[in-house]
This record gives structure tokens, sequence and C-alpha cells, in this order.
């Protein structure tokens, strides 16, 4: 681990100026985080598996409105979450962040994008997450629509408005609905035209891995979140109870696994790859523990939890599809 990936750095606006369409492109596009869009991603591939192995079939354009929506929306709430931090203070004084995961972009408070341009740009990105929306009612009839204003409530108040999901101690569940069991199980509907236990068990995992990635994410944000009124659930339970919180959304996502295995939803085999990730969660809470006094530590554990969320969501995709062609 190098000393730069340790230490609060910020992106430098040398790498991001001009105004060529190029450059305005790449500017606009590192604005919304794209690290983290694994996270949106993942689940409409694991959602759509599902729907393939109960259908029997592949529906291409369906699949490709519901991934252009959910990364729309995704985008959309990273962009304006830096629009929400930067108007309560939370991001400009966080100086224990860990660039490039946590304390947002840092695009407003470097000068790369003024907060309006920022607002602009999520309200932009939710648009199209609107039409693709659109599209996929045209296609699918109304029932789309309940996932879509959903989705989108939760990406806008998850930092936003007057109730800031966040804030509250609520920005797990919102991220783990949000990004989880609505683009799963709307994507498994989408292909099947079915919601039933089996298709809401099956996106437990994915929920809970896309809820630890916050949760540690959070952990560097402790002082300066508690400092600005923004009582995450790192602030409100302290490194110690974060980091059991964490082990615990964790062995959620295997034990799905494991139900899922012995009710034959999914091959016997299957819970083997998500109880092997424990290990890997388990180093990762002890560094939650350390916090940033370990900022090596917690970078690590950070990188860990992004890789669990990747490993285990492709496990979960190639486990339905095992059962659709074997």
């Amino acid at each position: 681990m190098s000393s730069d990936t340790a230490r609060p750095v910020d992106p430098s606006p040398a790498e991001f100026a001009g105004e060529l369409p190029g450059q305005v492109a790449k500017r606009l596009f590192h604005a919304t985080r794209p690290k983290f869009f694994p996270a949106s991603v993942l689940p409409v591939l694991a959602g759509t598996a599902w729907g393939i192995q109960i259908a029997g079939q592949f529906d291409a354009v369906l699949f490709l409105l519901a991934l252009i929506a959910t990364v729309c929306v995704h985008a959309g709430a990273n962009v304006l979450n830096d629009v929400g931090d930067e108007s309560g203070g939370t991001d400009r004084q966080n100086t224990d962040r860990i660039y490039p995961y946590t304390g947002g972009s840092r695009f407003i408070q470097t000068g790369i994008l003024e907060a309006r341009s920022m607002a602009r740009l999520g309200i932009s990105l939710l648009t199209v997450a609107a039409i693709a929306g659109l599209l996929l009612i045209l296609l699918k009839g109304p029932m789309i629509l309940a996932f879509g204003l959903a989705g989108v409530a939760l990406a806008v108040f998850y930092s936003l408005g007057p109730v800031r999901l966040a804030s509250i101690g609520m920005g797990e569940l919102a991220v783990a609905v949000g990004l989880g069991a609505i683009p799963v199980v709307g994507s498994a509907w989408l292909q099947s035209g079915a919601i039933d236990n089996a298709a809401i068990i099956f996106s437990v995992p994915v929920s809970a891995w896309v809820a630890a990635i916050l949760l540690i994410n959070e952990v560097p944000d402790i002082k300066a979140d508690g400092a600005t009124g923004k009582r995450t659930l790192p602030v409100r339970l302290g490194h110690s109870g974060t980091a059991v919180l964490y082990v615990v959304i964790h062995l959620v996502a295997a034990a799905a696994f494991v139900q899922m295995a012995v009710s034959g939803a999914l091959p016997l085999l299957a819970p083997v790859v998500p109880i092997g990730l424990l290990v890997l969660a388990i180093k990762s809470a002890g560094a939650i523990k350390k916090g940033v006094a370990d900022r090596a530590g917690l970078t690590a554990a950070i990188e860990g939890t992004l890789a669990i969320h990747t490993i285990g969501s492709i496990w979960l995709v190639a486990c339905a599809l095992y059962l659709f062609f074997w």
C-alpha cells in the first residue's frame, strides 16, 4: 500500500481541466464516482440471471434498459450526495477521508465543479433514468413504476430533503434496498414476470454486501459527520459497534446462501464462496476497530469490502445461471 493511498488526498483540478468535449465528459464521468458502479451493475446482472433461470429465456432490451436506469440512479445519487454533504459542511471539514473511497468526489471542494453544476448533473442523470423507466413501462406495464419511484426516492432522500436518511442512521437500509433488493428483484421480474419469496431471499446477499460497503466507507468520516449532525450508524455505534455490525451483515449474506442451498433454490455448493469471504470480512472488521489510526489498514479493508461485493455477486450470478444451463 503506497503512502499516497493512505493519506488524505484530493483529485487534481489540472487533471480534469479543459472545455473540449472529451475533457468535459471525463470531468462529468469522474464526478459520479465510477469506482462504485459495480454496486449498481452487479445487482442487475444477478437479478437478470435469476429471472433467466425462472423464465428460461433472456430479453436483452429489458436488461439494457434496467442497467441504464439503475446505473444512472446510482450515479445521480452519488452526485446529489456530494451536493448535500457540501451544503451541510460535512465534506469540507472531513480531514480523515480516504480518497477516492470516502469523503465524496471532492470535485466541489477542489473547484473542479460548482455545487450548482453538480446538482444539474445529478438531476440530469435521474432524468435519463426516468426515460429508461418510461420505456420499460411501455414494454412491461405500470408495475415497473413502483420499482422506479422507490429507487429514485431513496436516491434523493438519502442525502437531500427534509429526511436525509443517511443523517438519521437509515443510510445503510436505504442503500441495501436501493442497490440491492430493488434492482435484483426488479431485474428478475423484468425477465420472468414473477416476484416471490425466493427472489427476495436471492436479493439478500447483494443487499447485505452493498450495505457493508457504505458502512465501512463511513468509518473514516465519523469525525466530520458527527460534527455536522450527520448521525450515521458509525457515528452512533463507534468503531467497535460498527465492526460488530459489519460482521453481522456479512453473516446475513452467507446465511441467505445456506438457506437457498438447503431449499434447493441454489446448488448445494453455493454457500462455499460467501462463507470463505467471511475470512476477509472478519479481517476488515479488525481494521474498522482501529479506524483512521491505521489508514493503510482501513484503506485495504474498504477495498476488501468492494472485492467481497464483486466476487460474491459474480458467484451469485454463476449459481443462478448454473441452474439454467444444467
